[in-house]
């Protein structure tokens, strides 16, 4: 057990001004590792178990603190005792209106409130492989705020990744964040991610409002962070799309228009803190 922190770093101004969707705390057990890993969740099935069942066998709780954040699963996925078994210690249930951005709003405030150094973030969805998990935890530790990962450095592995998601990754919303925020990323859509504390809690940044509904942060923190000088990687993984059906939130013709409605406003500054007085 580690000596806790406390979220004195946190002025109470400043917490107040959060804005944070309504969830319930399903179970927690604790703190006992300066870093968690935050799952957001929803209705994954036997792809969640899949990839708690790798974490397990990875011992990751013993480096990480496990946490779920349920975006409103009814398909039996996530029976408390099964978890508690695979190492998970926290639940938590987003109960107001959103999708993963807001997930991610309620899991990073309750993170950041209980002290955690710093977040890994990795989809419940089972394409990415946990065996990374330990490597972006030690990045954390030399200092790095934003570690991405990444299917096309060296050491990534891209599998079965569809055609038009590849195209789109490597030449349109990679490259875009890539121009604005002046560091060269190469895989920008998904959430297999890692921040620090202090990034998170940078008023700069200000994660916690209430533009970020869908998936407006992942984009605007790959925009942002650089642009704010903190100090980001990317890291070589391991991503793999089962073949037939692609496991994905986002629908083919809307979801598309929306994640590039998000990448442009992303760059042009939509979603930076505005200075006050600005509109």
């Amino acid at each position: 057990m580690v000596n806790m922190m406390t979220s004195l770093d946190i002025s109470p101004a400043a917490r107040q001004t959060w804005q944070v969707p309504s969830y319930d705390t399903q179970m927690w057990l604790g703190r006992q590792h300066p870093w968690c890993v935050v799952i957001p969740v929803i209705n994954e099935g036997e792809r969640i178990k899949s990839l708690l069942a790798r974490m397990a066998a990875l011992k990751i709780a013993d480096i990480a603190d496990i946490i779920i954040v349920d975006g409103g699963t009814t398909d039996g996925s996530l029976e408390l005792p099964a978890l508690e078994q695979v190492g998970v210690r926290g639940l938590l249930l987003k109960t107001s209106a959103g999708k993963l951005s807001a997930q991610l709003r309620c899991a990073y405030a309750f993170a950041l409130d209980q002290g955690y150094e710093g977040i890994v973030t990795i989809d419940g969805n089972d394409k990415d492989d946990p065996d990374a998990i330990e490597r972006f935890i030690e990045a954390l530790k030399q200092g790095i705020d934003f570690v991405q990962a990444s299917r096309f450095v060296a050491g990534g592995v891209a599998e079965n990744t569809p055609k038009s998601r590849d195209f789109a990754i490597r030449f349109i919303h990679a490259p875009m964040l890539s121009l604005f925020s002046g560091f060269g990323w190469t895989d920008t859509t998904q959430g297999f991610r890692a921040y620090s504390r202090k990034m998170l809690l940078d008023p700069k940044v200000a994660p916690f409002r209430d533009v970020f509904m869908t998936y407006e942060l992942l984009a605007y923190l790959s925009y942002r962070a650089p642009k704010l000088g903190y100090r980001c990687v990317e890291l070589g993984t391991v991503r793999r799309y089962p073949k037939g059906e692609v496991p994905t939130k986002i629908s083919s013709v809307k979801g598309n228009f929306s994640v590039l409605s998000i990448l442009l406003k992303s760059c042009f500054g939509h979603y930076n803190v505005k200075k006050e007085g600005e509109k």
